[in-house]
């Protein structure tokens, strides 16, 4: 080879060295900050429901050891109606549920039933059963009017 060729003294093409990992493009950046306010929105969205329905979730638990001690006493339809006036007094603050006794209880508890078959005697039975010594309204179907009206209740 001759010393004077000018070809003989080019190098090989070289690649400039890669950036690296860090510090991230501009759009990495963006990307994790609206993936970062996503999910910290997502989570408070599911803290509040959950926090929100925590009401229901104690009614179910409630009914459920209500279901549990099921029988024909004034005692146990007073309990149950106690559960009912609280979940009212929660669902519908503004119309006093709280203060109602007798057939406008049972008016308020159909009116707010949401069913349309909800069952007029049941409802009167439910709340006239607490004063009577001996119901004609057998605890299951209390239970299940009661059930009803609690997955009716939207708040």
């Amino acid at each position: 080879m001759n010393g004077q060729d000018p070809l003989a003294q080019l190098r090989d093409i070289h690649l400039p060295a890669t950036g690296g990992l860090w510090p991230p493009a501009p759009g990495w950046w963006v990307l994790a900050i609206v993936i970062l306010t996503a999910v910290a929105a997502l989570a408070v969205f599911l803290v509040r429901r959950h926090r929100r329905r925590r009401w229901r979730r104690e009614a179910r638990t409630a009914l459920e050891r209500l279901e549990q001690r099921a029988e024909p006493s004034p005692a146990w339809f007073v309990d149950l109606n106690t559960l009912l006036k609280q979940v009212a007094r929660h669902c519908h603050p503004g119309q006093h549920p709280e203060a109602l006794t007798g057939d406008a209880w049972a008016r308020f508890l159909l009116a707010t039933a949401d069913d349309a078959d909800a069952d007029e005697t049941t409802a009167l039975e439910l709340v006239r059963a607490c004063w009577r010594p001996a119901s004609t309204l057998p605890p299951w179907q209390a239970l299940a009017f009661a059930h009803r009206w609690l997955e009716a209740q939207t708040c």
